[in-house]
């Protein structure tokens, strides 16, 4: 076995590799990341014919030679071959979690972890409220540090504004950041808040540039890309959180802060967020956003926490704390 304990297996997608890291962060173990690059036509495959054929890996992604990890942990379609792979041919050594539903049968991993919107059930299944995260108390206070100083200037209350963008199931363009923009102003003017701001490569630069426009003469801070990355440190320096439905990940991990958190609807649908969102609702996490403020406390869901330390029962390793149920 290597020195390294845990392999991070994605390919590369920032959302998707975070809930990995995330786990990894958790379970305590040494870990490396590894990102799969499939070339085509092998990603379009199934991920059984991936597994027959694992030196179809692309050229300009990490091999995945022995001696394999003591844990691996991967998620997204291009790792479920290659996982396969390596718990089979490491004959048990290798404990293998797949983060989400890998799309085969779950007899083919150690531990499944999906969110219960993915409506997936087995006996080494683990459902989830939402996506694993990074957010941790001790993170959110030296990135609140660390950030402080840039916004200083800024009024409380302080909110935080994660903004997603176009994807399969939501449109986010100039209108709709427009209309964002036109919701925070309103909140500004009724109750004097600042805003800290963070677009993604989603965004796009047309949606950036409408969002700048409508908060040019507010007190906020936009952050476009250039420079640190601000997004923990806002979460920790914020008072609340406003984000775009379209990502479940930013979503999970402004729930996991315990600060009131509003969703801003955009158009567009699926049955999955949906079903995410409206699970949020009811447990009163969020509410959605319609340019006012209000304060409500939650328990906020501690899955990342949940997993790993069910990942340590099983590695048979000491407990790091005791981990409490999601609400």
């Amino acid at each position: 076995m290597s020195d390294v304990e845990t392999w991070v297996v994605t390919d590369g997608k920032s959302g998707m590799e975070n809930q990995c890291v995330g786990l990894a962060e958790a379970v305590g173990l040494p870990f490396a990341v590894k990102r799969i690059d499939l070339p085509a036509p092998w990603r379009w495959l199934s991920p059984q014919i991936i597994a027959a054929a694992p030196e179809r890996l692309g050229a300009r992604g990490d091999r995945l030679p022995p001696p394999w990890p003591r844990l691996l942990i991967a998620t997204g379609r291009a790792s479920v071959g290659p996982a396969m792979v390596i718990r089979r041919r490491s004959n048990g050594a290798t404990f293998a979690v797949q983060i989400q539903n890998p799309g085969v049968a779950a007899r083919h991993f150690d531990l499944i972890v999906a969110p219960e919107h993915d409506r997936l059930t087995d006996a080494n299944v683990i459902s989830t409220v939402g996506a694993l995260h990074r957010v941790t108390p001790e993170r959110l206070a030296a990135e609140a540090r660390t950030f402080a100083p840039a916004l200083a200037h800024l009024p409380r209350p302080l909110l935080a504004v994660l903004v997603g963008g176009n994807n399969k199931s939501f449109r986010f363009d100039a209108a709709v950041a427009a209309r964002l923009g036109e919701g925070l102003a309103s909140l500004c003017e009724r109750s004097g808040a600042g805003l800290a701001v963070t677009v993604s490569r989603r965004t796009g630069v047309e949606a950036t540039a409408a969002l700048r426009d409508r908060l040019r003469n507010l007190p906020a801070v936009l952050w476009d890309g250039t420079g640190a990355n601000p997004y923990f440190g806002y979460l920790g320096l914020a008072d609340a959180i406003v984000v775009t439905c379209d990502s479940v990940s930013m979503t999970s991990e402004a729930a996991g802060t315990g600060k009131p958190v509003y969703v801003f609807d955009l158009p567009g649908r699926r049955r999955k967020f949906d079903a995410f969102h409206a699970s949020l609702l009811r447990r009163g996490i969020t509410r959605p956003f319609a340019g006012a403020l209000e304060q409500w406390t939650y328990q906020p869901p501690r899955d990342t926490e949940r997993v790993a330390a069910e990942v340590r029962r099983r590695l048979e390793l000491a407990p790091l704390s005791r981990i409490s149920g999601s609400p």
